[in-house]
């Protein structure tokens, strides 16, 4: 329980320092490239003219003359692709994605890039060694597409991405490190009051063995010399029901104080289920109920113990048949869902209230505590059930459907 709590609050501490860092480097680095390009895109723009005329006004008279508005047209468009020449700069005019011109220095790859720009919705932006900027002329309907051979600029992009890249996992290394220590120092002191408690049960039920031991030995020895009596069953029967309650709280503060319990083996989980439920027919008979077993067969495993199935199964079957109405039937169901093992233990008898539910495997607790007290049960049998369970990293839930009271167990297949 410890380790487990240790292990949330630390990654609650990783995910709240790195989360922060993460969207700053994130903010760095998209920072960092736009203005690269705003500034290697700024002389771009002397190359882009905007048309002197109204468009409005121009469309008048293209209606009166059409033309003079072609040879008008042809005009503009010679004026706006009159570019100087010298490497590295490439112009492409496109229009319903074909080259209708292009710079004299421009190759069939400047070409190739430039649609790949042209299909790019970016007004600027990279692609391959070059820096582009584009510009949609309503006028024409047609796209100017400037490249830039900006190879070193862009290296030192890839650069500056790589290096806080580096920087952003040294610091994920670091911050890891620091919230396991944070989750140490915050959990310390819960781990040391756990420990205490622990050491204070087991250390209490230990001491209590012996006076409880001489105490049923001294009645054994009353009863020989003056016969049976009232008084003395008293004592005895009291003293085993203590003698009980002290191993049920011996056998809770070890589960609870270990990381790991017993060492899995492979087994036909199926037939133990089996045997285990027939060692309670007998108690069932008595109590005038009968059980009914729906077990698939040869269901085999190796991640679990005999023995905490054993105690599982065993802990279920006995509340459900001392909570069993008389005559009726408590059912036992085990199969294979997908990758879970499911166990269900179910019983005829009053409904478990909602609000209590979740309750009833905490210790000590105890819905009807004066029919518990008589039958000295002391609610730590379901509380020891799920400690089980969790430590095998199962779920353990109960439900009531159609007048059954359902105790269901996930194991992980």
């Amino acid at each position: 329980m410890i380790e487990k709590l240790r292990k949330k609050i630390s990654l609650i501490v990783f995910f709240a320092i790195s989360l922060p860092l993460f969207l700053i480097i994130i903010l760095y680095l998209t920072s960092y490239y736009n203005n690269t390009i705003r500034i290697n895109t700024q002389f771009i723009d002397r190359f882009f003219e905007k048309p002197k005329d109204d468009p409005k006004g121009k469309i008048e008279e293209q209606e009166k003359n059409r033309e003079e508005q072609e040879k008008d047209l042809e005009e503009k468009k010679n004026e706006r692709m009159e570019f100087i020449s010298m490497d590295g700069i490439y112009s492409i005019s496109i229009k319903n994605y074909e080259i209708i011109s292009t710079s004299e220095n421009t190759n069939d790859k400047i070409k190739e890039l430039a649609i790949k720009v042209y299909k790019n919705k970016k007004e600027a932006g990279i692609v391959g060694d070059y820096i582009y900027k584009k510009r949609i002329h309503d006028f024409e309907k047609d796209t100017s597409i400037i490249l830039v051979e900006s190879k070193s600029e862009i290296n030192k992009i890839k650069l500056v991405a790589i290096v806080t890249i580096l920087i952003f996992g040294v610091g994920l290394i670091l911050i890891l490190i620091l919230s396991k220590k944070i989750a140490i120092l915050i959990v310390k002191p819960v781990e040391d009051t756990f420990q205490k408690q622990i050491d204070f049960i087991s250390d209490a039920s230990h001491e209590l063995k012996t006076p409880l031991a001489v105490i049923s030995a001294n009645a054994d020895v009353l009863e020989g010399e003056i016969g049976k009596n009232k008084w003395l069953s008293y004592i005895q029967k009291e003293t085993d029901n203590m003698g009980k309650l002290i191993g049920e709280l011996l056998l809770l503060t070890k589960i609870e104080n270990i990381d790991k319990l017993r060492k899995p083996e492979k087994f036909n989980m199926s037939s133990h289920i089996e045997l285990t439920t027939s060692s309670f027919e007998s108690m069932a008979f008595e109590k005038k109920v009968k059980i009914e077993n729906k077990i698939e067969k040869d269901i085999i495993t190796e991640k679990f113990n005999r023995e905490d199935i054993t105690h599982i199964l065993s802990t279920l079957l006995d509340n459900a048949i001392k909570h069993t109405e008389e005559k009726k039937k408590v059912i036992v169901e085990f199969y294979k869902n997908k990758d879970k093992l499911i166990i269900k233990v179910k019983n005829k008898g009053e409904e478990i209230p909602i609000s209590e539910r979740d309750k009833i495997f905490d210790r000590f607790y105890r819905i009807d505590k004066s029919r518990n007290r008589n039958e000295k049960r002391y609610g730590l049998g379901l509380s020891i059930a799920k400690a089980t369970v969790l430590k095998n990293n199962g779920s353990i839930s109960v439900d009531y459907q159609e007048g059954y009271t359902i105790f269901t167990v996930e194991l992980p297949g």
